[in-house]
């Protein structure tokens, strides 16, 4: 999200409500979005843009993002680093778009939309789209009109909403609320954030835990980070939380 977002410009969509908006080369403001951004990443963001760029996810947390700890709850949050350019921008853009496309992190996809998920009383998950409208846009004088399902459709999100709302039961856990110890901190970014240094925690001959991959798990997270990703959730519930 860019940094200078207000709150008079974020409003709650209507389910099925019609919106109005495109985003390609020819429109004037193209790559604006991309500027002045903090962008934090999820785990599944740092799966597909360390795969993108043939890099491990630690060596792309080295060299592509900054790693911030709230101050009172000592949860850690990843972000894309930008260039020092005079204008934050994004290292991944081009005067002819991302180099990165097909693999954008989730945010960049749901843009102009916002999205907010919560697990309701019966542990189903709820969701509902604000609609950002910054001045600085000019995609909204587009003519093209959809509802927030089918922007999430033609935008190739359903895979990354899947994967970011299994965190939410760790997320939101109640002990969360009080916040992490360092430890307990280094654990949580080295689980969900540096795939490749668990994958070889888990894979290793004498790994053994109370929740333990199933043997199809175990053969797929060989090569899979999703599947590795969901199994990590598991693991670092009951690391943290004793569940």
């Amino acid at each position: 999200m860019r940094e200078d977002i207000h709150p008079d410009q974020v409003r709650r969509l209507a389910p099925k409500e019609i919106f109005q908006f495109n985003c390609h080369l020819g429109v004037p403001c193209f790559n604006e979005c991309c500027q002045d951004l903090e962008l934090a990443l999820t785990p599944y963001d740092v799966i597909r843009l360390s795969k993108n760029l043939s890099l491990s996810a630690n060596d792309f947390l080295n060299n592509y993002c900054l790693i911030e700890q709230d101050d009172e709850k000592n949860i850690p949050q990843v972000y894309l680093g930008m260039i020092d350019d005079g204008r934050a921008s994004c290292p991944f853009v081009t005067p002819d778009g991302c180099q990165v496309y097909a693999d954008r992190p989730g945010a960049c996809r749901t843009y102009p939309l916002g999205r907010a998920a919560f697990k309701t009383q019966y542990n189903a998950i709820n969701d509902f789209h604000v609609l950002l409208s910054e001045p600085h846009c000019q995609g909204f004088s587009e003519q093209k009109s959809q509802d927030a399902e089918q922007w999430i459709t033609t935008q190739g999100l359903p895979e990354y909403n899947a994967a970011n709302d299994a965190l939410l039961d760790l997320l939101y856990h109640p002990q969360m609320k009080v916040g992490l110890s360092p430890a307990q901190a280094d654990v949580f970014l080295q689980t969900l954030y540096r795939q490749d240094e668990f994958r070889n925690l888990v894979m290793a001959k004498d790994f053994r835990s109370h929740t333990m991959p199933t043997p199809d798990e175990l053969s797929t997270m060989a090569m899979d980070n999703t599947t590795l990703l969901n199994f990590a959730i598991r693991w670092l519930r009951h690391e943290l939380f004793n569940e």
